[in-house]
């Protein structure tokens, strides 16, 4: 049997997997001997727990933080949210790992469109949140803020047949699936945020975006971005935010800016992207 059709197997068997991209395609983790749903009061736990040194590539936990979780970590209290019944981190461990290439095969055309969402913010809500925190910039209070919407909606997909098309659309670094029986978490993001091997550790930081042309290539994206007051300014803002967070946890003195404001080419945008390093 085909990689691509034990996939295919899996994934109707109704067994709970992930998908994660790797350099050359894509793994494949599932049989779970564990799962391990976190939240406040098991994290330290989870996270100052010591285990055996990795002997086979199964020997490892796949899963997600919340930022909520991250946020108490660090004693940082953000308001109460809306309880949407979904755990805020879950990790798995596999006892099965199966390489894939990037061209994952498969079609399920049998489900319900819905494009009708709910939104929890109106433009009124947004602009005076906006007008808000304008001033507490201003101020010097902070010097980022994300306001985020939400959109809801209800509809009979098939997971894997949505991570396949996008994959196929836009196949990011970054993308995953996480399949399990009452949920599936989908990603097509082009950021990794951390990446640690043994003490070394780096963080990529992502800030300014334009659209790909026949006309722009990376020369001329770089030459917008460098001129581009706004793009800028946010990516110094996002660089200087991160090193001074790797700074906190590393080694002193090895914090290096390793790669400064170079173009990546994706397929549909150009990004302007940093590498920042350091050593535990």
């Amino acid at each position: 049997m085909s990689k691509n059709n034990q996939l295919i197997e899996i994934h109707k068997s109704g067994k709970p997997y992930i998908i994660y991209r790797s350099k050359l395609g894509f793994d494949l983790y599932t049989d779970f001997s564990k799962k391990i749903v976190l939240n406040n009061d098991n994290i330290n736990s989870f996270l100052s727990k010591k285990y055996k040194k990795k002997s086979k590539e199964t020997d490892l936990f796949v899963g997600f933080f919340g930022y909520e979780l991250l946020n108490n970590l660090i004693n940082i209290k953000i308001p109460k949210q809306n309880n949407i019944n979904f755990p805020k981190g879950i990790f798995y461990k596999p006892e099965r790992k199966i390489f894939l290439n990037d061209k994952i095969d498969y079609k399920n055309e049998y489900y319900s469109k819905n494009f009708k969402f709910k939104i929890n913010i109106n433009r009124k809500s947004y602009t005076k949140i906006f007008d808000k925190f304008k001033k507490k910039i201003k101020s010097g209070e902070t010097y980022q803020i994300k306001i985020c919407t939400k959109y809801k909606t209800k509809s009979k997909i098939d997971p894997l047949d949505f991570f396949v098309r996008l994959s196929k659309t836009n196949l990011a670094p970054e993308a995953f699936l996480i399949k399990d029986k009452n949920y599936s978490i989908i990603s097509c993001s082009p950021e990794n945020l951390i990446n640690r091997k043994g003490s070394f550790i780096s963080t990529k930081p992502i800030a300014g975006t334009v659209k790909k042309t026949k006309i722009l290539n990376k020369n001329k994206a770089l030459k917008y971005f460098k001129k581009n007051i706004k793009e800028t300014k946010e990516h110094n803002m996002i660089v200087d935010m991160e090193r001074n967070d790797l700074s906190r946890i590393c080694k002193v003195g090895t914090v290096k800016l390793s790669k400064q404001k170079i173009v990546e080419e994706y397929k549909d945008p150009f990004h302007y992207v940093s590498l920042i390093t350091g050593r535990l």
